[in-house]
């Protein structure tokens, strides 16, 4: 199986780090193991990310249940069952057998988070995914959060959508410490997790927001895939009124005087009250850099 193709090489190539990223790459395979197993059944959240089949767009989705909701159903298999919005601008894609999706479990309790990308078949009650990759990431920008309670009363409030950010929701975005960033390539999609302190994120105006690409894995995967397809989604959410924002447009990545990566924004999707989780505040990860630098 390869793990990287040409758009991954590039960047690893520019950068310098190939044969760190074929050593990194090693860890990279299609089984589920068994920790891996028990690590995802005790999440009450996953994020997928793929392209809409009907408009080319790629969202990311927040997927959530009560733990057990997605789990291992074979030795390359993973099973979800509900945990969508009501107004999913992936619903169709979910729904279509064969699409590329891209999903990560993130855990803030432990810092751990599990990559999981492969092809999607539909079930009676939700849907599976055949792994074509499966991977851990170190904890590094990934904020602690001790604790989270399953808030029963909670219902998504009614969707807002846009073409650009509101002042509120670049407000939201700006004090974000994590996001949820969706991208595909030719073969398959890939969700990937960004994380710093609050301000990480900028707002350049309301069309456009950016980011410092902080050093990683030297995997490069998501900056691989935006070499070969601009198409992205990005998720915030509140982590304590389980508000989504979702939004899809186009990246591309600078590489001087640092590198960052620039996002266009096309659409916008509000939903309040999205998630039924309330998870208590953040402890910031060590490995965060100043916002200010």
């Amino acid at each position: 199986m390869e793990i990287y193709h040409a758009g991954s090489r590039a960047v690893q190539d520019r950068v310098g780090v190939r044969e760190h990223a074929d050593h990194v790459g090693r860890s990279v395979g299609r089984g589920i193991r068994e920790v891996a197993a028990t690590f995802l059944e005790l999440q009450p959240l996953l994020v997928a990310g793929a392209a809409d089949p009907s408009t080319g767009r790629v969202w990311a989705s927040p997927l959530t249940g009560a733990p057990g909701f997605v789990r291992a159903t074979g030795p390359h298999r993973i099973s979800v069952t509900g945990g969508l919005l009501p107004t999913d601008p992936l619903a169709t894609a979910f729904a279509t057998p064969g699409t590329p999706v891209g999903t990560i479990a993130l855990d803030p309790r432990t810092r751990r988070r599990m990559r999981l990308n492969g092809r999607l078949a539909p079930t009676a009650r939700g849907f599976a995914v055949e792994a074509d990759q499966v991977f851990s990431n170190c904890p590094k920008y990934l904020q602690k959060r001790e604790s989270y309670e399953l808030v029963t009363d909670r219902r998504p409030g009614l969707a807002r959508h846009g073409g650009e950010l509101t002042p509120e929701q670049a407000a939201f975005v700006a004090a974000a410490d994590t996001f949820f960033l969706a991208t595909r390539h030719e073969g398959g999609a890939d969700v990937s997790h960004r994380g710093g302190d609050p301000g990480f994120v900028r707002i350049d105006s309301p069309g456009e927001l950016s980011w410092r690409d902080y050093p990683g894995n030297s995997m490069f995967l998501t900056l691989g895939n935006l070499a070969t397809d601009p198409r992205a989604g990005l998720l915030f959410l509140d982590w304590t009124t389980g508000t989504a924002l979702q939004l899809t447009g186009e990246a591309h990545t600078e590489y001087a005087p640092d590198r960052r990566v620039r996002f266009t924004v096309r659409e916008t999707l509000e939903t309040p009250s999205a998630l039924p989780l309330r998870w208590s505040a953040p402890e910031y990860s060590p490995a965060n850099p100043d916002p200010a630098d």
